[in-house]
């Protein structure tokens, strides 16, 4: 009998595959438990690009000590970000923590849990190798914890950043930036299609620069194109997208072929040149307009959503302004938006004039504000209007609807007379626009 391991995982989509990819590396010997106290293994996958998710990770920890006691044979991990950041401090922190597994350790898992279980002492693992190459993990019927079948996948096709943003922990918990081979994108991909995928989402820390510091490979450009000759797979997506290496060649390939999804996620982080150059992010805002100037002019239908920070040490009023102005000017399907914080290894860390805290707050409600109206003009303009939706599941609020998603990335929940349509794509007429989604009626099936 297998025994039982359950995983909670903290951030991003890359955190989510990372997990995804733990479960099928213990396969062979755990099964997944959605419930804590019933497992022989659990594991925390951590995010610490913003100081809250770090914090969360330490009291999620706590949670499990009590179990611990009760079960001496439990073992306890830290995997992910807060991992490789952290090290053995997280052992002396939380001396129950028997295994900390960076984002390369994780991979060693299997390595770990069996040198645990022979010494009893913590195993850490946190070494990133610049030249460290992700093996090739396959979801399969018999390996995936999912009983459900999945419409959407993710898949990670580079790892790493070499940009130096001065807010951002990334290049230091992730390491350089590495590009993994496009046989094995390609093979992973083949084999979540042949599970019933129909979309895949293609996740790098910066996607647009996939390819170019390895000998023989395709650039992100073309990579599109031979995911997209996979047979059986609908659409694509990707995140996230540097503004300063988006090229003329992507968005003409986003713009001519049908399976590349009609949205862009295209990080800003700020309005003001000043405080552009302050976070080392390679572009200012002139050139920041041109992209989207491109983008439009190209593919007129596009969502484009977007990052912002308020509070960047030394941000002024007038540059919170610039910020604001942006949001108007380039008008947002969505956002997402924080207030800084310090992280380690940061050069922004170091800088003086740092925002007071209320500040923050008053800024970052006046960006909802303002774009929330925004988005509520963008939604409404949808409504009377025919959309297609890839058919991802029952409505979360009324299973007797189905959710899906448009080509630039809008839910959609609508009525239909049939509810046997997952994995479908489907016609919609837009009937009502809420906050952050469409409803809607059930025209025809267009592929199942």
């Amino acid at each position: 009998m297998k025994k039982r391991v359950y995983i909670k995982t903290f951030g991003c989509q890359m955190n989510e595959n990372d997990t995804e990819k733990i479960y099928i590396l213990l396969s062979d010997e755990y099964e997944a438990t959605s419930n804590p106290e019933e497992a022989d293994l659990i594991l925390i996958n951590t995010c610490s690009v913003r100081e809250k998710p770090q914090h969360k990770v330490y009291s999620e920890a706590g949670r499990y000590k009590p179990l611990k006691k009760k079960n001496p044979d439990l073992i306890i991990g830290i995997t992910g970000c807060v991992a490789q950041q952290e090290g053995e401090n997280i052992i002396k922190k939380l001396p129950y923590v028997d295994i900390v597994l960076g984002t390369q350790g994780f991979y060693f898992i299997k390595e770990a849990l069996e040198t645990f279980k022979k010494t009893k002492k913590p195993v850490v693992f946190t070494e990133l190798k610049p030249d460290f190459k992700p093996p090739l993990i396959l979801k399969d019927d018999k390996n995936s914890v999912f009983t459900d079948r999945k419409v959407t996948a993710f898949v990670t096709i580079m790892q790493g950043c070499d940009n130096f943003c001065s807010y951002c922990i990334v290049p230091y918990v992730r390491g350089k930036e590495i590009s993994r081979p496009p046989e094995d994108i390609l093979k992973e991909v083949e084999a979540l299609v042949k599970m019933g995928v129909r979309e895949v989402t293609l996740l790098g820390q910066n996607v647009n620069s996939y390819g170019l510091k390895e000998k023989g490979y395709p650039d992100f450009a073309e990579l599109l194109e031979m995911v997209s000759q996979i047979e059986g797979l609908w659409r694509i997506r990707f995140t996230t997208s540097h503004p300063k290496d988006l090229s003329e060649k992507l968005i003409k390939v986003m713009a001519e072929n049908p399976k590349v999804c009609k949205h862009i996620h295209l990080p800003l982080q700020a309005g003001s040149n000043k405080i552009l150059k302050k976070m080392n992010r390679k572009y200012t805002k002139e050139d920041y307009l041109e992209k989207i100037r491109k983008l439009r002019t190209a593919i007129p239908e596009i969502g484009i959503t977007t990052d912002i920070i308020v509070g960047f040490p030394g941000e002024t009023e007038e540059d919170f302004k610039e910020t604001v102005e942006m949001l108007e000017k380039v008008r947002y399907q969505e956002i997402f938006s924080f207030k800084y914080s310090d992280r380690p290894f940061t050069l922004a860390q170091k800088l003086n004039n740092k925002i007071p805290e209320e500040v923050k707050e008053r800024r970052l409600k006046i960006i909802h504000e303002t774009q929330a109206k925004i988005t509520k003009e963008i939604y409404e303009s949808y409504v009377g209007k025919e959309v297609e939706v890839l058919v991802e599941d029952y409505s979360a609020k009324n299973k007797e609807k189905l959710m899906g998603r448009t080509t630039t990335n809008i839910i959609v929940n609508f009525n239909t007379p049939r509810l046997d349509l997952k994995g479908a794509l489907v016609k919609v007429l837009i009937t009502e626009a809420g906050k952050h989604s469409l409803k809607g009626e059930y025209l025809k099936t267009l592929k199942i």
